[in-house]
């Protein structure tokens, strides 16, 4: 009887063979957590849809960043949810906003923490939309003068990146100008380049509160069916002075991270989105899944598509159990 000379199984015969062999490699340094901030104190508000997920006023968030920080999780993205919105976002850029509070906050206190803003309009107008509006359509260049200013005023209080998510075109290159402009030119901007008008957005949308009252986004936001104009917004960012390209959602788009990463000599970053976490979460509670091997599979998946930087819900379990 004739065998194979080639057994690939050989290497796969123990876990100390599998984690000598292993090709990817997950560490705490790939991930990055989205906190969510409200107005308020001694606030810790559960996420019914996002479980393990909550919102946190400005002196809780502190102490959730410190133990993010002691579990070597290297950075956090902070969404701010003000109590009084109006058509203008007027809270997105103010000194005083819950989202500036919260960054001198922890960077006076966890200091190594890298803090990364994200940059958008939604959470703070109450048409839920990301930028301005003019009856029931978004403009994009007075939204983008609103942006580039909410950019500088998360830098002023501290912020170490800002991260717009917008997907209005133009903003990055105002947001570096306005930077620059007034000797903020340190300052990195993450890029949501390649943002999908995605069905995996909801729990997100309860958590920030920032459902469209009219409308969807889908007038700026990509179609999920495109490829080749994924590349177009990735190339336009990079140009305008993007630091890091962020591809959003993941799963879904896993050929877009991965030709990201040959395409772009810059880090490559991908979100796990709240509906993309909040599926593993329901399957595991409904006994269905292994929750936890399915969360670190759908990361190291995330990690093999190409992206080095990978923002998600799951980063302080995941910090836990993983190397440094």
């Amino acid at each position: 009887m004739s065998f194979p000379r080639d057994r690939l199984r050989r290497l796969r015969g123990s876990e100390t063979l599998r984690r000598m062999v292993a090709e990817t490699r997950l560490s705490r340094d790939d991930l990055l957590l989205p906190l969510f901030v409200v107005e308020g104190a001694g606030v810790r508000e559960p996420i019914a849809s996002m479980p393990g997920v909550f919102r946190f006023s400005v002196d809780r968030v502190v102490e959730e960043a410190r133990r993010v920080w002691d579990l070597g999780v290297p950075g956090i993205m902070l969404f701010g949810i003000p109590d009084v919105k109006d058509a203008r976002g007027s809270g997105a850029d103010h000194a005083d906003g819950v989202v500036q509070r919260a960054i001198a906050a922890i960077k006076a206190q966890v200091s190594g923490l890298c803090v990364i803003t994200d940059v958008c309009l939604c959470e703070y107008t109450d048409h839920g939309h990301c930028g301005l509006v003019e009856g029931e359509r978004v403009l994009n260049d007075p939204s983008v003068e609103r942006l580039a200013l909410t950019a500088l005023s998360h830098a002023r209080a501290g912020a170490d990146m800002v991260a717009p998510s917008d997907m209005m075109d133009g903003r990055v290159a105002a947001i570096r100008a306005v930077l620059d402009e007034h000797a903020f030119e340190e300052i990195p901007i993450l890029s949501y380049a390649a943002k999908y008008s995605s069905a995996f957005y909801g729990p997100f949308r309860d958590a920030a509160e920032s459902t469209p009252q009219f409308g969807d986004r889908r007038g700026y936001q990509m179609d999920p069916a495109n490829r080749r104009e994924a590349m177009r917004e990735l190339r336009s960012d990079f140009e305008e002075g993007a630091d890091i390209l962020m591809v959003k959602p993941a799963l879904s788009y896993l050929d877009i991270i991965a030709e990201a990463r040959q395409s772009f000599d810059v880090p490559i970053a991908a979100y796990h989105v709240s509906g993309e976490y909040s599926m593993i979460k329901a399957a595991a509670a409904n006994g269905w899944i292994d929750g936890e091997r399915a969360m670190l599979e759908a990361m190291l998946s995330i990690k093999r598509a190409g992206a080095d930087i990978i923002l998600t819900y799951a980063a302080a379990d995941l910090a836990a159990h993983l190397d440094a």
